[in-house]
Parts: structure tokens; sequence; C-alpha cells
């Protein structure tokens, strides 16, 4: 596919098909690792904790279309939300476009293959260490990834 031709290359995310928005997500599951947040600088620290709808063989979740409701402080990405995708990991195909930058090769849409996030390492499963659903909350804090 020639580089002018590719939807990401072309469009705003706020332009994207809803097709096309959920295609540029890589799989990765980063943005399934619990975050917290600095009250007084804002700054977002991601832990090893990861949700419990998480599909560990599929790096997807395992309840999408109700996600927020089963995990109400799960985030939904829209095209609207973009100036606030700051926490995104820098890997994240949403971030990289709306920065103007390329997409990894490892990414399904440049890859062809949706496993190749997995085998480049570039997936939650090389960070988690626990579900949500196996510590209390309190303890999150002792999981920040340094």
């Amino acid at each position: 596919m020639a580089a002018q031709e590719v939807f990401w290359r072309s469009k705003s995310l706020q332009d994207m098909t809803p097709k096309e928005w959920e295609s540029l997500c890589d799989g990765c599951a980063l943005c399934c690792l619990h975050k917290l947040e600095d009250e007084d600088t804002k700054e977002v620290f991601y832990t090893t904790v990861v949700c419990k709808l998480l599909d560990f063989d599929t790096c997807r979740c395992t309840k999408y279309e109700e996600r927020c409701t089963l995990v109400p402080e799960c985030v939904k990405l829209t095209p609207k939300d973009v100036d606030e995708f700051h926490w995104l990991p820098p890997t994240c195909a949403y971030r990289l476009v709306y920065e103007g930058k390329e997409l990894p090769e490892w990414h399904p849409l440049i890859s062809g293959d949706p496993k190749t996030v997995i085998e480049a390492e570039a997936s939650v499963l090389s960070w988690y260490e626990v579900k949500d659903d196996e510590i209390d909350e309190e303890d999150f804090i002792d999981y920040i990834i340094e």
C-alpha cells in the first residue's frame, strides 16, 4: 500500500470512520495497566497491575463491548479526547498518529499480523505482574513501574 493511501496518514483522528479508529488499536493492551496520577503534579505512573478482563492469549479485552459498564474506571478512547492522550504509552498508535509520528513496524496495520505486537514484546504481556482482582486497590502503589 502506498504511503499516501493509508488512512492514518491522510486523515485526522477526528475524520476516521469507526472501523478505521478501531483498527488503529495495535492490541498491546498497555492501556489495560492501571495508572496512578499524582494529584499535585498530574504526573501519570503506570503500574504492573492489569485489568481482570484481559485475555492473556489474545491480549484483548474479554468483554470489550461491556468493559465500561463492568469496569467503570475503564477509559473509552474517542477522537474528541485526543488532547488528553498524554497518558497513553508512547508506542500507542492513537498517540503516534495524533503526534504526527509513524506506526512501528510491529503494528498490525503495518505487519498484517495481530501477533507481531506480542512477538515484538511491545504488549502488556511483557509488563504485567498481577490482575487487579488479585490484590487490594490500595496496594497498586507497590506495583508502580520505575
